[in-house]
């Protein structure tokens, strides 16, 4: 007797443990299930499998801001608010939640709130470029522009491999009276976001800013001396002005205009010059893949790559058919060297002047 009630205990308890597992196991099986719901942008089928879910695991943080994202997408902006909101205080809020936050608020028009809260994630996760980004994106719709560069610029500093801040710091730089940091950004969000429509809309504004330097007077005032451009650069530590120094002195290359050949040699005898002058004193992580391309008998086909298809399809698509083994070995070369940024490369201070 003792012995069948030992058994049936054993059972009991071996039952509850399988239960249990089942139902944990039954939950993420539910879980993916509303992930691939999400994925086809059915959301009501997500959000009723999610709801599924959260009755098995009703505290799962995990489940409960996909389904607040779920009512977002849907357009539910009540439900989404009432579900995000009190995760806003889980110790498990993470950029993310901010960021979904943000936009319900925003679709709410609650513009007061969503700056709130993005300063409060800010506070909290100071190294998040996409929370920089997106509180930028919204001073932008007050027309707020030194606040969005602002933000941009700080979410550059901190987390400098992030390429939303590049895209929409170039962006404003190309409006402004002084191309330089649209032709850096510009250049390093092509390299970050290599193929999306925004690389293709960032390749024009990089082509047009180069135009727009050489048309500013100012670039030949900055062919000094070199015994005095070194008192200067002691002096000033200005990275804008030795990289107009430096570009200045190839101004002979382009008077013919501009296009991918001419740029080629520009950015080639501004690399010589950079690194024998200013390198040392500002080093800076985009020129050194550069002239690792360049030492690699690779330059002209990154060159290509950035400039071609908006200088003229036709003649890209013809130099890349004439040259298919070295622009091969180039997009090789893309795939297997992912380009990073470093810290403590942060030379812009933020101000600029709006063309009116």
């Amino acid at each position: 007797m003792h012995m069948r009630s030992s058994l049936l205990k054993t059972l009991l308890i071996l039952g509850l443990f399988f239960s249990q597992t089942a139902v944990g196991q039954d939950a993420k099986e539910l879980y993916s299930t509303a992930s691939n719901f999400m994925r086809s942008g059915d959301y009501s089928n997500a959000i009723l499998v999610l709801n599924q879910a959260l009755q098995l695991e009703p505290d799962n943080y995990e489940y409960k801001k996909q389904l607040g994202f779920a009512f977002y997408l849907k357009g539910d902006m009540n439900r989404a608010k009432n579900i995000i909101e009190p995760l806003l205080n889980k110790k498990e809020a993470d950029v993310q939640i901010f960021q979904m936050a943000g936009n319900i608020y925003q679709a709410r028009q609650e513009w007061k709130t969503a700056q709130k809260l993005y300063d409060r994630g800010i506070k909290k996760f100071p190294g998040s470029g996409e929370l920089y980004n997106d509180n930028g994106l919204l001073l932008l719709n007050f027309k707020m522009f030194d606040a969005s560069l602002t933000n941009w610029i700080k979410g550059i500093e901190k987390d400098p491999n992030f390429p939303g801040n590049y895209y929409n710091a170039a962006r404003t730089y190309y409006y402004s009276k002084d191309p330089v940091w649209c032709i850096l950004y510009g250049e390093i969000f092509v390299n970050l976001e290599s193929y999306t429509t925004r690389t293709a809309e960032v390749r024009d504004m990089l082509i047009e800013s180069y135009k727009k330097l050489f048309n500013d007077p100012d670039i030949f005032s900055s062919i000094m001396p070199e015994e005095d451009s070194k008192k200067s650069r002691k002096k000033s530590g200005d990275f804008v002005a030795a990289f107009k120094q430096s570009i200045g002195k190839q101004i002979g290359v382009v008077t013919g205009g501009i296009d991918p050949e001419t740029l080629i040699m520009l950015r080639t005898r501004f690399l010589l010059d950079w690194y024998s002058t200013h390198a040392e004193k500002f080093p800076f992580a985009l020129f050194d893949f550069q002239r690792k391309l360049l030492r690699d008998g690779l330059f002209e086909s990154y060159n290509q790559w950035i400039f071609g298809p908006v200088a003229n399809q036709a003649a890209y698509r013809a130099w890349t058919t004439l040259h298919k083994q070295e622009y091969d070995k180039f997009t090789q070369f893309q795939r297997s060297h992912a380009f990073k940024l470093r810290p403590d490369e942060y030379y812009n201070d933020g101000k600029f002047t709006l063309l009116r």
